[in-house]
């Protein structure tokens, strides 16, 4: 395997499935399913899950409510998609652990770095929660903030898409996809691969990020062996 430890994140849209709004069951037990192939190849995995699938902070704002307080129910709907995943990676025969930003004692351990690490060196995978704990940040940043904490390899961003292209290929039939990308050439060209808190906080630790279809089965484990799968974003 090319990577010893990735943070794989992943959108709430993502755990829809086909469905318009929560958790797709079937669609999480795929991920499991995908995610224990590259965990039987001893690669230590840590995940972050966004929360759109539930409920989207800015929406809410945008609808009249308080930011601070539509972020905080947002963080709650991660621990909500954290616990679906966990439940599913469990069944699939995996040990994890459900760390978070804000505690909740019943049902996870408060975020703590150096536990975290401790879990992944002892073949646990670590699910991230609650984003950073902080109103105004996006679960992107907080996938960029623990890969750096963690001193992870890569991040790995699971979405609908095989990759990063020129423009919206859901929207333009012309757009071309990049195998490979600098971050410069990424703020260059307005590409919206995360959020720039998150991006730069990528770049700024020279964290490379791949983006790539997380619905076809297969691309996690040949992503970790080293292949080339999405598009790479390095300097």
């Amino acid at each position: 395997m090319k990577y010893k430890r990735i943070l794989l994140k992943l959108s709430g849209e993502a755990l829809m499935g086909n469905k318009q709004y929560g958790i797709d069951i079937d669609r999480v037990a795929q991920y499991a399913q995908d995610v224990k192939t590259v965990y039987d190849q001893g690669v230590e995995i840590a995940i972050v899950i966004g929360g759109g699938n539930i409920y989207r902070g800015l929406s809410a704002e945008k609808a009249g409510m308080d930011r601070v307080q539509a972020d905080y129910m947002g963080m709650l709907a991660t621990v909500i998609n954290s616990m679906a995943l966990q439940d599913a990676l469990e069944k699939a025969g995996m040990k994890t652990r459900l760390l978070t930003a804000i505690k909740m004692e019943q049902i996870c351990e408060p975020f703590i770095r150096r536990r975290a690490v401790r879990h992944l060196e002892k073949g646990r995978i670590v699910i991230f929660g609650a984003g950073t704990g902080n109103p105004y940040f996006t679960t992107d940043t907080a996938a960029s903030l623990r890969a750096i904490e963690i001193n992870a390899d890569v991040v790995l961003k699971g979405t609908r898409v095989d990759g990063i292209y020129t423009a919206d290929p859901e929207k333009d039939p012309n757009a071309t996809k990049f195998d490979q990308i600098t971050f410069q050439d990424v703020y260059n060209r307005g590409l919206n691969v995360m959020d720039m808190t998150a991006f730069t906080l990528c770049q700024e630790n020279k964290l490379p990020i791949i983006v790539f279809d997380m619905n076809k089965t297969g691309n996690l484990t040949r992503l970790a062996k080293g292949e080339t799968i999405g598009t790479l974003v390095k300097d």
